[in-house]
């Protein structure tokens, strides 16, 4: 392994433990604003909608009201989980016609799906995906909430108000996509400076804030004009428009006829635990794939082994090839994936894990000039060669990498999940089976080191791995070390909540320099 890290160098970031209302997410000032709202009355929805609209603001490159995804909740006086599905998916008025073959290679992102001419599958007005997140938090806010849906978006406005606080984890994320934010006005005059990426102030007597009023307005009228405003009132006309005029697809129809949807979650035995997974076209599926191969592959120990690493590494290939020739997803992992997780669990044991997206980093790169909304590039999760399980077709559903669960184990709770594309999966598999086959605690199983398997053949281990398990995955995988960090999160960066008893805990990633867990309460000493 060759870099240029401190070897002594250790991430550590405690779980926290409360007896009141929990939210970890990827921004600590976004859990801020969840927490406040279950300090308010509002329950785990509550909290997971104003959750999801701030994340969309504070760390606008990886999600927003011009992504989607999905949110698994639990319900415990009904003693229910289901799923919403807000998915993107592409077009009515897509032609496959726009996106033709260059013949130069594959794509320069995610997936390395055959290059599109000018990458118009990847940036731009005609990478954007219907959008599906503002529908989704609709139907949780109508199913489930206490408090008005306007009270759950205002302190998204206040903080786009305020403006994008730049640091250097703000710098590092607008920098990795400059070259291609330099390509549209609107993106460029809202993350640039002279065309160049913004740097933190050296003065602790000054700040640096990226305007965001165009979206602080666009969401102020969605608090006062409501959820339906963005697909069918005058936000949909203005949004629509916007898109038009720069060349995309995306027309009024098609917001109009957009709707998420509840479902029922698919449920996974797994040993003595139930795993509820979103269904359909995300990664749950794969990991029900990958946790019947574990279930009969891995004999748990005192603490996971070189055997134990190398079941997951080879139920999670396994799962990935079947997954590529049944689902129309490929090998990958070119480039980060846009995507932010969060859960909550509130007083009374409600539960919500949900992954967001725009799917790449900073989606198409393409904000909308006037409403100031930042757009998907959806269209990048389809084949564009045509004939394929996945390709490319007007009115098709998105196949997505997202994996939010929520498992029951005992009298033990917990919610899960991770951002990270194709990394998400080996991430959540591996705590999952850190938290139910070696009953760790939270706090121990999130600092674990883990391997990532998404990556085709190429297994990559944490180096603070044992040197014995470094040399058993050695000896039967093409392997490489790498190490925990902040950027890249070649581990993905998840999160996650867990109720024993009347007790609630959260941790989140110990690399993300964002991610906090904030209690609506005090937190307490575990041992207290």
């Amino acid at each position: 392994m060759i870099d240029n890290f401190s070897a002594a160098l250790r991430l550590v970031k405690p779980a926290m433990c409360s007896e009141h209302g929990v939210v970890v997410a990827q921004h600590r000032r976004a859990a801020e604003v969840g927490a406040a709202v279950l300090a308010r009355g509002g329950d785990a929805v509550d909290a997971s909608i104003a959750t999801s609209f701030a994340l969309g603001v504070l760390e606008p490159w990886m999600s927003g009201i011009g992504g989607g995804g999905a949110m698994v909740l639990y319900r415990a006086a009904q003693r229910r989980i289901c799923v919403i599905d807000f998915g993107m998916r592409a077009p009515a008025s897509l032609e496959p016609d726009d996106y033709p073959l260059s013949g130069r290679g594959v794509a320069s992102d995610l997936f390395p799906w055959a290059h599109v001419v000018d990458d118009r599958n990847v940036h731009g007005p005609l990478a954007v995906a219907v959008p599906g997140t503002v529908d989704g938090m609709r139907i949780a806010h109508e199913r489930f909430a206490r408090l008005p849906w306007a009270e759950l978006v205002a302190p998204a406005v206040d903080l786009a108000d305020a403006g994008l606080l730049v640091d250097w984890f703000t710098t590092e994320g607008i920098a990795s996509a400059a070259v291609d934010l330099r390509r549209y006005q609107a993106s460029a005059q809202a993350f640039l400076v002279d065309g160049l990426p913004p740097t933190p102030a050296w003065s602790a007597r000054t700040q640096v804030r990226l305007p965001q009023g165009g979206l602080a307005r666009t969401l102020e009228r969605l608090a006062a004009a409501g959820a339906r405003d963005f697909y069918e009132g005058d936000l949909a006309r203005t949004i629509a428009g916007e898109m038009q005029a720069a060349g995309g697809r995306l027309t009024p129809a098609d917001l109009a006829a957009y709707r998420a949807r509840e479902v029922d979650p698919l449920i996974v035995p797994y040993r003595h635990a139930r795993v509820f997974a979103t269904p359909e076209l995300t990664a749950g599926p794969t990991l029900a794939r990958t946790l019947r191969t574990l279930a009969q592959q891995l004999t748990p120990a005192a603490a996971p082994d070189a055997a134990a690493y190398a079941a997951y590494a080879h139920a999670l290939q396994e799962a990935y090839a079947f997954r590529l020739h049944t689902m129309g997803d490929i090998d990958g992992g070119r480039a980060p994936g846009c995507t932010t997780h969060f859960c909550v669990v509130d007083r009374d044991g409600n539960m919500a894990a949900v992954t967001q997206t725009l799917l790449s980093l900073f989606g198409s790169r393409f904000m909308l000039p006037e409403s100031g909304v930042l757009m998907n590039n959806g269209i990048m999760w389809f084949d564009p060669e045509p004939g394929r399980a996945n390709s490319l077709a007007p009115g098709k559903r998105c196949l997505t990498n997202y994996c939010p669960i929520i498992v029951e184990s005992g009298d033990t709770r917990f919610a899960l999940g991770a951002s990270g594309g194709r990394r998400i999966l080996p991430a959540v598999t591996q705590l999952l089976s850190f938290l139910c086959d070696y009953g760790m605690s939270l706090n121990d199983a999130f600092h674990l080191p883990r391997i990532d398997a998404s990556e085709g053949r190429l297994l990559i281990g944490d180096a603070a791995l044992p040197e014995a398990v470094h040399a058993a995955l050695s000896a039967q995988f093409e392997y490489v070390r790498m190490r925990r960090q902040s950027l890249p999160f070649k581990f993905a960066c998840p999160s996650a909540v867990l109720r024993s008893a009347s007790r609630n805990w959260a941790a989140s990633e110990p690399g993300s320099p964002w991610a906090d867990a904030i209690a609506s309460g005090p937190a307490v000493q575990p041992d207290a």
